[in-house]
């Protein structure tokens, strides 16, 4: 008969989340610091919260609409973290929000919602719709909270933008009209 090792230990599946940032903030990327002391949608200043993405598109989404219309900064990377599935999450609904949620600039309403997540520290993560991609989620995660240990950086890599992405619209108008085929 032939034994049957079982594992020392059984691998919690994971969640992946994703942040672009400048390589200067790689060393600490979840740290919460530029929430902390520039507010966001979802949290005023003074209150430590990391964006992050449950997808890379959607991170450089959410990092592209905050760029110069010229070019990206030729520093920036793009970090990637797992969030074991037992980590407490709370997720906001569209119908939990204001009909005006996703304008720019953000109602200040939003950033009750992240100021108040961070505060009671009940939850180590808050789950927000993206404004740019409303059926896709944003992942906030408080580094203040117990369970932020179990977050960990799996990777950062450099990241760079197509250019044609920073093309004025009526350049990629005029490629578009040049190679649209006639009718």
């Amino acid at each position: 008969m032939q034994k049957i090792h079982q594992p020392l230990f059984t691998k919690l599946p994971l969640n992946r989340v994703y942040r672009v940032l400048r390589k200067a903030y790689a060393a600490s990327p979840l740290d919460g610091e530029g929430a902390f002391l520039y507010g966001g949608r979802w949290s005023s200043p003074g209150i430590r919260l990391a964006y992050t993405s449950e997808h890379q598109s959607l991170a450089m989404l959410e990092y592209f609409v905050h760029l110069d219309a010229e070019a990206a900064p030729a520093d920036l990377v793009l970090v990637t973290a797992e969030i074991p599935n037992d980590v407490s999450k709370l997720q906001l609904s569209l119908d939990q929000l204001p009909s005006r949620w996703r304008m720019f600039p953000a109602p200040a309403e939003l950033a009750t919602f992240g100021d108040e997540f961070a505060r009671k520290n009940e939850r180590c993560i808050l789950i927000v719709p993206s404004a740019q991609a409303p059926g896709e989620n944003n992942w906030l995660l408080n580094p203040q909270h117990s369970e932020f240990r179990k977050v960990v950086v799996s990777g950062v890599q450099p990241l760079r933008y197509d250019s044609r992405m920073f093309e004025s619209k009526s350049k990629m108008f005029k490629a578009h009209r040049r190679t649209r085929p006639r009718t």
